[in-house]
């Protein structure tokens, strides 16, 4: 049996004490395979994004041990924690979080700039990942010269720059039309497509259906969602 890339094993998340405690995040397990597609629907406030931080390293679990790739991150100290977001995890928001005074290529080049990697390597995989979404003409242009559908091309360019075993996708579509909505899920079918695991957090039924599984959040209690899948897209 494939060993689950992602395995979650009571985890919560309690912020405050006594009465004032908010239970984010009930106990829960959860087992995610390599390559699998994963969307998390829910309303606002359900615990979706504290899901979503605790699986990307960004938070930690108030209880519970996290497994990724085997290794209970949820005992790392913050240095870790650091290295281990760089090396496995991309992230995609709703708001592309780009800097605003630097060029699409150098938004991209910023997580191998914190791994290390030589200023000439840098801009090749960067243009590399730029060209792979469609923006290689592109390049130079500064996030306010986009459009929000090139921005957030350029945000999933970032991600896959480090070739992640992970994407994290928290309403990736939000801010967007249909037409850019759709390209970038485009995208993230052909990282599906490589092996990439890809839990995405959605308000949209139509999204959250072209997933292989999908989980519901409420209150903080996360559940299987039934629904029929749709087809993949061609």
């Amino acid at each position: 049996m494939t060993e689950p890339l992602v395995r979650l094993d009571r985890i919560s998340r309690t912020y405050g004490e006594g009465r004032l405690a908010v239970h984010a995040l009930r106990p829960l397990d959860l087992r995610v395979a390599p390559g699998e597609f994963l969307a998390v629907t829910g309303p606002s406030g359900s615990g979706k994004s504290t899901l979503l931080h605790v699986l990307g390293c960004l938070d930690r679990p108030s209880e519970g041990a996290y497994h990724l790739e085997g290794r209970d991150v949820a005992r790392f100290s913050d240095a870790e924690l650091a290295e281990v977001r760089n090396r496995l995890i991309g992230f995609v928001f709703q708001r592309f979080h780009l800097l605003r005074d630097e060029s699409a290529r150098r938004n991209v080049e910023l997580p191998l700039l914190y791994a290390g990697v030589p200023a000439a390597e840098r801009r090749r995989r960067a243009l590399a990942a730029l060209d792979e979404v469609g923006l290689s003409e592109r390049a130079e242009h500064l996030p306010g010269e986009l459009s929000g559908g090139e921005q957030q091309r350029v945000a999933l360019a970032r991600a896959l720059v480090k070739a992640p075993r992970l994407l994290l996708a928290d309403e990736p579509t939000g801010n967007l039309d249909a037409a850019n909505g759709q390209a970038v899920l485009a995208l993230i079918d052909r990282l599906r497509s490589r092996g990439v695991t890809v839990i995405l957090i959605t308000h949209d039924p139509a999204v959250a259906a072209r997933a292989g599984r999908r989980l519901r959040i409420e209150q903080g209690v996360v559940s299987e969602d039934r629904a029929p899948t749709a087809p993949a897209p061609a």
